[in-house]
Protein backbone atom coordinates (compact mmCIF):
# COMPACT_ATOMS: atom_id res chain seq x y z
CA UNK A 1 0.00 0.00 0.00
CA UNK A 2 1.56 3.29 -1.10
CA UNK A 3 1.25 6.65 0.64
CA UNK A 4 -0.35 5.15 3.72
CA UNK A 5 -2.00 7.72 6.02
CA UNK A 6 -3.26 7.86 9.59
CA UNK A 7 -6.77 6.73 8.57
CA UNK A 8 -5.31 3.66 6.82
CA UNK A 9 -3.30 2.78 9.93
CA UNK A 10 -6.43 3.07 12.08
CA UNK A 11 -8.35 0.78 9.73
CA UNK A 12 -5.57 -1.80 9.43
CA UNK A 13 -5.00 -1.91 13.20
CA UNK A 14 -8.72 -1.99 13.99
CA UNK A 15 -8.62 1.09 16.24
CA UNK A 16 -9.82 4.70 16.10
CA UNK A 17 -7.90 7.55 14.51
CA UNK A 18 -7.53 9.19 17.93
CA UNK A 19 -5.78 6.05 19.23
CA UNK A 20 -3.28 6.06 16.34
CA UNK A 21 -2.56 9.73 17.01
CA UNK A 22 -1.90 9.04 20.69
CA UNK A 23 0.57 6.29 19.72
CA UNK A 24 2.33 8.57 17.23
CA UNK A 25 2.45 11.55 19.58
CA UNK A 26 3.02 9.46 22.72
CA UNK A 27 0.20 11.29 24.52
CA UNK A 28 -2.72 9.89 26.52
CA UNK A 29 -3.24 6.30 27.62
CA UNK A 30 -3.05 3.40 25.14
CA UNK A 31 -2.82 -0.22 26.30
CA UNK A 32 0.42 -2.05 25.46
CA UNK A 33 -1.49 -4.58 23.34
CA UNK A 34 -3.13 -1.81 21.26
CA UNK A 35 0.13 0.16 20.98
CA UNK A 36 1.85 -2.95 19.58
CA UNK A 37 -0.94 -3.48 17.01
CA UNK A 38 -0.57 0.10 15.76
CA UNK A 39 3.25 0.01 15.73
CA UNK A 40 3.26 -3.30 13.83
CA UNK A 41 1.21 -1.69 11.04
CA UNK A 42 3.39 1.45 11.07
CA UNK A 43 6.57 -0.67 10.79
CA UNK A 44 5.10 -3.00 8.19
CA UNK A 45 4.28 -0.12 5.84
CA UNK A 46 7.28 2.07 6.75
CA UNK A 47 4.97 4.94 7.65
CA UNK A 48 6.72 8.27 8.27
CA UNK A 49 4.41 10.79 9.97
CA UNK A 50 4.34 14.35 8.76
CA UNK A 51 3.22 17.43 10.70
CA UNK A 52 -0.34 17.25 9.34
CA UNK A 53 -0.74 13.61 10.28
CA UNK A 54 0.54 14.42 13.74
CA UNK A 55 -2.17 17.00 14.28
CA UNK A 56 -5.14 15.07 15.64
CA UNK A 57 -7.49 18.01 15.16
CA UNK A 58 -7.09 17.76 11.38
CA UNK A 59 -8.57 14.28 11.47
CA UNK A 60 -10.53 13.57 14.61
CA UNK A 61 -11.06 15.36 17.91
CA UNK A 62 -10.30 13.75 21.28
CA UNK A 63 -13.72 14.73 22.59
CA UNK A 64 -16.09 12.23 24.15
CA UNK A 65 -19.75 13.22 24.43
CA UNK A 66 -22.49 12.20 26.84
CA UNK A 67 -25.99 12.72 25.45
CA UNK A 68 -28.70 12.53 28.11
CA UNK A 69 -32.44 12.24 27.54
CA UNK A 70 -34.27 13.78 30.54
CA UNK A 71 -31.10 15.17 32.15
CA UNK A 72 -33.26 16.46 35.03
CA UNK A 73 -33.92 12.85 36.16
CA UNK A 74 -32.32 12.64 39.66
CA UNK A 75 -31.28 9.02 38.98
CA UNK A 76 -28.89 10.25 36.29
CA UNK A 77 -27.08 12.74 38.57
CA UNK A 78 -24.78 10.19 40.22
CA UNK A 79 -23.95 8.46 36.93
CA UNK A 80 -23.12 11.76 35.20
CA UNK A 81 -20.74 12.68 38.02
CA UNK A 82 -18.94 9.32 37.83
CA UNK A 83 -18.72 9.45 34.02
CA UNK A 84 -17.16 12.92 34.24
CA UNK A 85 -14.52 11.69 36.69
CA UNK A 86 -13.73 8.51 34.76
CA UNK A 87 -13.45 10.21 31.37
CA UNK A 88 -11.22 12.96 32.83
CA UNK A 89 -8.97 10.36 34.48
CA UNK A 90 -8.33 8.91 31.02
CA UNK A 91 -7.29 12.29 29.67
CA UNK A 92 -10.32 13.19 27.53
CA UNK A 93 -12.55 16.26 27.51
CA UNK A 94 -16.23 15.42 28.04
CA UNK A 95 -19.12 17.23 26.38
CA UNK A 96 -22.45 16.79 28.21
CA UNK A 97 -25.64 17.66 26.33
CA UNK A 98 -29.30 17.33 27.13
CA UNK A 99 -31.45 15.81 24.39
CA UNK A 100 -34.80 17.55 24.09
CA UNK A 101 -37.85 15.44 24.97
CA UNK A 102 -39.14 15.69 21.39
CA UNK A 103 -35.80 14.83 19.74
CA UNK A 104 -34.58 11.35 18.82
CA UNK A 105 -31.40 10.79 20.83
CA UNK A 106 -29.70 8.62 18.19
CA UNK A 107 -30.41 11.12 15.39
CA UNK A 108 -29.07 13.84 17.70
CA UNK A 109 -25.91 11.78 18.36
CA UNK A 110 -25.33 11.24 14.61
CA UNK A 111 -25.62 14.97 13.93
CA UNK A 112 -23.38 16.02 16.83
CA UNK A 113 -20.79 13.33 16.09
CA UNK A 114 -20.45 14.58 12.50
CA UNK A 115 -20.24 18.24 13.51
CA UNK A 116 -17.78 17.71 16.35
CA UNK A 117 -15.88 14.74 14.89
CA UNK A 118 -16.22 12.85 18.20
CA UNK A 119 -14.00 9.91 19.10
CA UNK A 120 -16.62 8.26 21.34
CA UNK A 121 -20.03 8.81 22.90
CA UNK A 122 -22.44 7.55 25.55
CA UNK A 123 -26.23 7.83 25.20
CA UNK A 124 -28.15 7.78 28.50
CA UNK A 125 -31.93 7.44 28.70
CA UNK A 126 -34.45 7.49 25.88
CA UNK A 127 -36.45 4.80 24.11
CA UNK A 128 -35.64 1.67 22.14
CA UNK A 129 -38.02 2.21 19.26
CA UNK A 130 -35.89 4.25 16.83
CA UNK A 131 -32.64 2.31 17.25
CA UNK A 132 -32.04 0.83 13.79
CA UNK A 133 -28.98 -0.86 12.39
CA UNK A 134 -28.78 1.74 9.61
CA UNK A 135 -28.51 4.54 12.18
CA UNK A 136 -25.70 2.84 14.11
CA UNK A 137 -23.81 2.27 10.86
CA UNK A 138 -24.35 5.93 9.94
CA UNK A 139 -23.05 6.96 13.38
CA UNK A 140 -19.79 5.09 12.85
CA UNK A 141 -18.39 6.25 16.22
CA UNK A 142 -17.72 4.03 19.26
CA UNK A 143 -20.98 4.22 21.20
CA UNK A 144 -22.32 2.88 24.50
CA UNK A 145 -26.02 2.89 25.37
CA UNK A 146 -26.55 3.37 29.10
CA UNK A 147 -29.90 2.32 30.71
CA UNK A 148 -31.37 1.51 27.25
CA UNK A 149 -30.73 -1.04 24.50
CA UNK A 150 -31.88 -1.86 20.98
CA UNK A 151 -33.81 -4.99 22.07
CA UNK A 152 -31.90 -7.28 19.75
CA UNK A 153 -32.98 -5.55 16.54
CA UNK A 154 -29.46 -4.26 15.79
CA UNK A 155 -26.16 -6.06 15.08
CA UNK A 156 -24.65 -6.21 18.62
CA UNK A 157 -21.15 -5.60 17.27
CA UNK A 158 -22.08 -2.01 16.30
CA UNK A 159 -22.38 -0.68 19.87
CA UNK A 160 -22.04 -1.64 23.53
CA UNK A 161 -24.67 -1.34 26.28
CA UNK A 162 -25.09 -1.29 30.05
CA UNK A 163 -28.63 -1.93 31.29
CA UNK A 164 -30.75 -3.73 33.83
CA UNK A 165 -33.51 -6.18 32.91
CA UNK A 166 -36.39 -3.71 33.34
CA UNK A 167 -39.13 -6.26 32.63
CA UNK A 168 -37.72 -8.72 35.15
CA UNK A 169 -37.22 -6.03 37.82
CA UNK A 170 -40.80 -4.76 37.29
CA UNK A 171 -41.96 -8.34 37.72
CA UNK A 172 -39.96 -8.75 40.93
CA UNK A 173 -41.27 -5.50 42.43
CA UNK A 174 -44.88 -6.51 41.73
CA UNK A 175 -44.27 -10.04 42.97
CA UNK A 176 -42.89 -8.60 46.23
CA UNK A 177 -46.16 -6.71 46.77
CA UNK A 178 -48.16 -9.85 45.97
CA UNK A 179 -46.06 -11.90 48.42
CA UNK A 180 -46.88 -9.25 51.05
CA UNK A 181 -50.56 -10.05 50.52
CA UNK A 182 -51.58 -7.25 48.15
CA UNK A 183 -54.04 -7.88 45.32
CA UNK A 184 -55.29 -4.37 44.45
CA UNK A 185 -52.00 -2.98 43.13
CA UNK A 186 -51.83 0.29 41.20
CA UNK A 187 -49.16 1.08 38.59
CA UNK A 188 -47.71 4.56 37.90
CA UNK A 189 -47.74 4.87 34.96
CA UNK A 190 -48.16 3.54 31.42
CA UNK A 191 -46.94 5.59 28.46
CA UNK A 192 -49.60 6.81 26.07
CA UNK A 193 -47.33 6.73 23.03
CA UNK A 194 -46.48 3.53 21.19
CA UNK A 195 -42.78 3.49 22.10
CA UNK A 196 -40.69 1.01 24.06
CA UNK A 197 -39.09 2.61 27.13
CA UNK A 198 -37.82 1.22 30.45
CA UNK A 199 -41.19 2.33 31.84
CA UNK A 200 -43.08 0.12 29.39
CA UNK A 201 -40.83 -2.85 30.16
CA UNK A 202 -41.46 -2.40 33.91
CA UNK A 203 -45.18 -2.20 33.13
CA UNK A 204 -44.91 -5.50 31.21
CA UNK A 205 -43.25 -7.04 34.28
CA UNK A 206 -46.13 -5.76 36.43
CA UNK A 207 -48.65 -7.41 34.08
CA UNK A 208 -46.71 -10.71 34.00
CA UNK A 209 -46.58 -10.91 37.81
CA UNK A 210 -50.35 -10.35 38.07
CA UNK A 211 -51.09 -12.95 35.40
CA UNK A 212 -48.75 -15.59 36.89
CA UNK A 213 -50.45 -15.10 40.27
CA UNK A 214 -53.89 -15.30 38.61
CA UNK A 215 -54.80 -11.76 39.65
CA UNK A 216 -57.07 -10.07 37.07
CA UNK A 217 -55.52 -7.07 35.31
CA UNK A 218 -57.71 -4.07 36.14
CA UNK A 219 -57.21 -1.10 33.78
CA UNK A 220 -58.59 1.23 36.49
CA UNK A 221 -55.47 0.48 38.53
CA UNK A 222 -53.10 1.60 35.74
CA UNK A 223 -52.47 5.34 35.50
CA UNK A 224 -51.92 6.68 31.97
CA UNK A 225 -48.98 8.99 31.33
CA UNK A 226 -49.70 12.70 31.53
CA UNK A 227 -47.46 14.27 28.85
CA UNK A 228 -48.15 17.86 29.89
CA UNK A 229 -46.47 17.37 33.26
CA UNK A 230 -43.81 14.90 32.23
CA UNK A 231 -42.10 12.48 34.59
CA UNK A 232 -41.62 14.65 37.72
CA UNK A 233 -42.99 14.74 41.27
CA UNK A 234 -46.15 16.55 40.14
CA UNK A 235 -46.87 13.78 37.62
CA UNK A 236 -46.75 11.19 40.41
CA UNK A 237 -48.92 13.38 42.66
CA UNK A 238 -51.62 13.92 40.01
CA UNK A 239 -51.61 10.33 38.79
CA UNK A 240 -51.90 9.00 42.34
CA UNK A 241 -54.84 11.31 43.09
CA UNK A 242 -56.66 9.88 40.07
CA UNK A 243 -55.84 6.29 41.07
CA UNK A 244 -57.12 6.75 44.62
CA UNK A 245 -60.37 8.31 43.39
CA UNK A 246 -60.99 5.43 40.98
CA UNK A 247 -59.83 2.70 43.38
CA UNK A 248 -60.82 3.34 47.02
CA UNK A 249 -59.92 -0.31 47.79
CA UNK A 250 -56.35 -0.08 46.36
CA UNK A 251 -53.81 -1.27 48.96
CA UNK A 252 -50.48 -0.78 47.16
CA UNK A 253 -48.83 1.19 44.35
CA UNK A 254 -45.79 0.37 42.21
CA UNK A 255 -44.32 3.53 40.66
CA UNK A 256 -41.93 3.11 37.74
CA UNK A 257 -39.53 5.69 39.27
CA UNK A 258 -38.71 7.01 42.72
CA UNK A 259 -39.65 10.51 41.60
CA UNK A 260 -43.18 9.32 40.81
CA UNK A 261 -43.25 7.33 44.06
CA UNK A 262 -42.42 10.45 46.08
CA UNK A 263 -45.19 12.38 44.30
CA UNK A 264 -47.59 9.49 44.91
CA UNK A 265 -46.69 9.29 48.59
CA UNK A 266 -47.36 13.02 48.97
CA UNK A 267 -50.79 12.61 47.36
CA UNK A 268 -51.63 9.73 49.72
CA UNK A 269 -50.55 11.73 52.77
CA UNK A 270 -52.56 14.76 51.56
CA UNK A 271 -55.62 12.52 51.32
CA UNK A 272 -55.23 11.60 55.00
CA UNK A 273 -53.72 8.15 54.39
CA UNK A 274 -50.76 6.75 56.28
CA UNK A 275 -47.89 4.83 54.64
CA UNK A 276 -47.76 1.86 54.93
CA UNK A 277 -50.73 1.44 57.32
CA UNK A 278 -53.34 2.52 54.74
CA UNK A 279 -51.42 2.13 51.48
CA UNK A 280 -48.06 0.62 50.51
CA UNK A 281 -45.69 2.32 48.04
CA UNK A 282 -42.63 1.04 46.15
CA UNK A 283 -40.56 3.05 43.69
CA UNK A 284 -37.75 2.28 41.26
CA UNK A 285 -34.15 3.56 40.82
CA UNK A 286 -32.77 3.95 44.34
CA UNK A 287 -32.25 7.74 44.37
CA UNK A 288 -31.05 9.29 47.62
CA UNK A 289 -34.19 11.41 47.92
CA UNK A 290 -36.37 8.29 48.37
CA UNK A 291 -34.18 7.18 51.27
CA UNK A 292 -34.48 10.52 53.07
CA UNK A 293 -38.13 11.16 52.26
CA UNK A 294 -40.52 10.80 55.21
CA UNK A 295 -41.64 8.05 55.19
CA UNK A 296 -38.57 6.36 53.67
CA UNK A 297 -39.67 4.52 50.52
CA UNK A 298 -39.03 0.96 49.39
CA UNK A 299 -37.43 0.89 45.94
CA UNK A 300 -35.85 -1.27 43.25
CA UNK A 301 -32.24 -0.10 43.55
CA UNK A 302 -30.28 0.22 40.30
CA UNK A 303 -26.46 0.00 40.72
CA UNK A 304 -25.74 3.47 39.30
CA UNK A 305 -22.03 3.48 40.17
CA UNK A 306 -21.38 0.07 38.63
CA UNK A 307 -23.36 1.00 35.50
CA UNK A 308 -21.50 4.30 34.96
CA UNK A 309 -18.06 2.73 35.51
CA UNK A 310 -18.92 -0.08 33.09
CA UNK A 311 -20.11 2.36 30.41
CA UNK A 312 -16.85 4.33 30.43
CA UNK A 313 -14.77 1.16 30.54
CA UNK A 314 -16.62 -0.33 27.54
CA UNK A 315 -16.32 2.90 25.55
CA UNK A 316 -12.60 3.17 26.25
CA UNK A 317 -12.17 -0.44 25.17
CA UNK A 318 -14.03 0.16 21.89
CA UNK A 319 -11.89 3.24 21.18
CA UNK A 320 -8.83 1.02 21.58
CA UNK A 321 -10.10 -1.62 19.18
CA UNK A 322 -11.71 -4.01 21.66
CA UNK A 323 -14.96 -5.83 20.92
CA UNK A 324 -18.36 -4.52 21.92
CA UNK A 325 -20.02 -5.94 25.04
CA UNK A 326 -23.53 -5.92 26.49
CA UNK A 327 -23.72 -5.89 30.28
CA UNK A 328 -26.94 -6.50 32.23
CA UNK A 329 -26.60 -5.45 35.88
CA UNK A 330 -28.65 -6.86 38.75
CA UNK A 331 -30.96 -4.67 40.82
CA UNK A 332 -32.05 -5.29 44.40
CA UNK A 333 -35.26 -4.44 46.28
CA UNK A 334 -34.46 -2.09 49.18
CA UNK A 335 -37.03 -2.80 51.92
CA UNK A 336 -37.30 0.30 54.10
CA UNK A 337 -40.77 0.06 55.59
CA UNK A 338 -43.18 1.63 53.08
CA UNK A 339 -44.72 -1.75 52.20
CA UNK A 340 -47.00 -3.45 54.74
CA UNK A 341 -47.76 -7.14 55.06
CA UNK A 342 -51.52 -7.67 54.71
CA UNK A 343 -52.93 -10.34 57.00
Amino acid sequence: MGNINIKDIAKLSGVGIATVSRVLNQTGYVSEKTRKKVMDVINQYNYIPNNNARNLKLTQSENIALFVKYISNPFFEKMIEIIQQEVASRGYPLLIQNVDENSDELDFAISESMQRNLCGLIIMGGSYSSYTEAKFRQLGTPCVLLTVNSKGSVDPTLYSSVTINDELEGYRATNYLIEMGHRKIGFLYKDVENVVTPNILRYQGYIRALEENKIPVDEKLIAPAIPSIGMGFRAGFQAMKGLMQRNPDMTAVFAFSDVLAIGAAKAALNAGKQIPEDISVIGFDGIEMAEFYNPTLDTVYQPATEMALSAVSLLHGMMNGERTQHIVCDSVIMKRGSVKMLR
